[in-house]
């Protein structure tokens, strides 16, 4: 809703301190939302991609171009207590205007083969939304003892095979395949 608006820059937390910052302030090791703002720094572009959900209103979904990559990038967020979504994708670029694009998360099988997509789970550890434990695709995510944050590595996956999204999960999917023209290289140059 904010790209609507034209919203161009959000802060939805400090990274040290208040309630519940990005780091924890004792250990300064990150806390459980950091990884999602990380993964989020690192695949999701500018531009901002329409989507709509039919199904479920416990689904939220965001689509961008991808940050450095061919393709889109997905947020996929099911906030449902106790059920797995398994979804389809479904693109048809919008009529009003040649870079934009609607994404429509339907039942319909993808007809593009080949490239595998990247998924990214992120779960909290035994399914405890208190845990200060993060899963990335069930291995946790642990900084070393120097500090550093692990690689988070994707799974690929067929990109006709349905996106599954666990309950009270977060996965974002990169998928170079689906090509839209407001995400070609040229047109991000000149926004």
């Amino acid at each position: 809703m904010s790209a609507t608006f034209d919203t161009k820059k959000y802060c939805r937390q400090t990274l040290v301190g208040g309630n519940y910052g990005l780091l924890n302030t004792t250990t300064f090791h990150p806390n459980p939302d950091y990884y999602g703002a990380l993964l989020w720094h690192r695949l999701m572009g500018r531009n901002v991609l329409s989507t709509q959900f039919q199904g479920m209103k416990k689904l939220r979904s965001y689509a961008h171009c991808s940050k450095s990559s061919e393709g889109i990038t997905l947020m996929l967020i099911n906030m449902h207590g106790s059920k797995t979504v398994n979804i389809n994708l479904s693109v048809t670029l919008a009529n009003t205007n040649e870079s934009s694009m609607l994404l429509q998360v339907t039942n319909d099988q993808n007809p593009r083969h080949g490239i595998e997509r990247e998924e990214y789970h992120l779960t909290a550890k035994d399914g405890d939304l208190h845990s200060q434990t993060v899963l990335l695709n069930g291995k946790e995510l642990n900084v070393d003892h120097f500090g550093r944050i692990p690689l988070l590595k994707p799974i690929r996956v067929n990109p006709s095979d349905p996106i599954s999204i666990a309950p009270l999960s977060i996965v974002f999917v990169h998928i170079p395949t689906i090509q839209v023209p407001a995400c070609n290289m040229s047109t991000r140059e000149n926004m």
